[in-house]
């Protein structure tokens, strides 16, 4: 909380100005000549927040990064801007005007409600977490929107808000638990800070009653709103998602993010979202796409599609089946358009034999290897070490499993 302080002096701001730049590998001899006009705490805390502030401007633009204050654990585990964007716009759409945000960590899914044009109660229960939030809310000159309070979020009352948004602690503890509130967080340097029923360092947890707070606490807390969002981890197994909520799962730049669980828009519904974009695949419930051989193309649809279980929706739209009935690679003879999967025209298809493939890549003159897989225990830069890729050419080969057979497919984008 001190070096929190400090930065927001004039003092500390014109340091974290002049830092701004600054090298990992240059950041010894800076601190050894700021130190001589400065003390010594507040060039340490300047030095660690700029380099936050470098690794931070992935999710949140170099522009606002270079305003905002982080934590380690709040460049982590903050929602990419791009996500909390199309989020914000979705709660928009549906009419809400005003967000209790839960769990709200350092701030990244209030800025993006409050710029579009949505009021937000920001709540966690952690002092550092909280006015580092606050602090942001200022920066980006979004306070008169945003109102950060330092609470337990089972404790707030939500009741005069339009819609409910929660994104529970999704990780272990160091040292076997999370900290207690009010416990000392680092900033900056190293430390790490708790996001509203407690966000830790550590493993990931799977099991979402072990989430902080637990799945089914924040289940009951969005029934109570008109509307809520409930942020989970992609890999929540269908089964777990309540019959009365619709499950999302959004990926960026190909990267699957997050699931979402949506109460009040509509109950038993199933889509990915990709973005940029957004483009938005809807479930159909149909039934899985029967298994085929290797036809001229291969499509692999986007993660989201693959998490959302919505392959056979992608499947009918290229006209294509299976490769096997265990693997999301859809196949086809016709190359059709679709926004929801990458299409590779299939030169070759060869039983698993890592001298076969080096002999084929050697008669095509391939220096340029992509290597993807799916259901094969083999890695792809070993593969690549052992082919040894030589020549202008450039080629993708997929190890995955053809009707229950190891299988190399070669090909390239179409």
């Amino acid at each position: 909380m001190n070096d929190l302080a400090l930065l927001l002096t004039p003092e500390g701001r014109a340091l974290l100005d002049e830092v701004r730049d600054t090298a990992p590998a240059d950041e010894l001899a800076v601190a050894t000549r700021l130190r001589r006009d400065h003390p010594a705490e507040l060039v340490s805390a300047a030095l660690g927040q700029a380099r936050l502030r470098q690794r931070a401007a992935a999710k949140f633009t170099a522009a606002d990064a270079g305003r905002m204050f982080f934590t380690p654990n709040g460049v982590e585990q903050s929602t990419r801007a791009t996500v909390a964007g199309y989020r914000a716009e979705r709660f928009k759409s549906l009419g809400v005007t005003s967000v209790a945000d839960l769990c709200c960590g350092i701030g990244g899914d209030a800025i993006a409600l409050a710029r579009a044009g949505i009021r937000v109660l920001a709540v966690d229960r952690d002092p550092l977490t909280a006015a580092v939030a606050r602090a942001n809310a200022e920066a980006l000159g979004l306070d008169e929107l945003i109102e950060v309070r330092e609470a337990d979020v089972t404790e707030v009352d939500t009741g005069g808000y339009d819609a409910v948004f929660v994104d529970p602690a999704r990780r272990g503890g160091r040292s076997g638990g999370a900290a207690r509130r009010g416990s000392p967080q680092a900033f900056g340097a190293g430390g790490a800070s708790m996001r509203g029923g407690g966000r830790a360092t550590g493993g990931r947890i799977f099991d979402p009653e072990a989430y902080s707070p637990p799945l089914s606490w924040a289940i009951e807390a969005a029934r109570r709103a008109p509307h809520a969002a409930l942020k989970v981890a992609p890999g929540i197994p269908h089964e777990a998602v309540p019959a009365d909520a619709e499950a999302e799962w959004v990926s960026d730049g190909g990267d699957v993010k997050e699931a979402v669980l949506w109460f009040g828009t509509g109950a038993g519904a199933v889509r990915a979202t990709l973005l940029p974009g957004p483009r938005t695949l809807l479930g159909k419930r149909l039934p899985d796409p029967a298994v085929r051989p290797v036809g001229r193309y291969l499509y692999e649809p986007d993660g989201a599609v693959i998490r959302a279980h919505l392959v056979a929706e992608v499947a009918e739209e290229v006209g294509g089946g299976l490769v096997d009935a265990t693997i999301a690679y859809v196949t086809a003879d016709e190359l059709r358009p679709t926004r929801y999967a990458s299409a590779y025209e299939i030169t070759d298809q060869l039983p698993f034999n890592v001298k076969k493939l080096k002999a084929l890549l050697r008669e095509r003159e391939v220096g340029t290897l992509t290597v993807k897989k799916r259901g094969s225990a083999v890695e792809p830069e070993e593969l690549r070490r052992k082919v040894k890729p030589q020549g202008p050419n450039a080629a993708t080969v997929f190890l995955t499993r053809v009707a229950g057979a190891p299988t190399m497919l070669v090909g390239r984008p179409a």
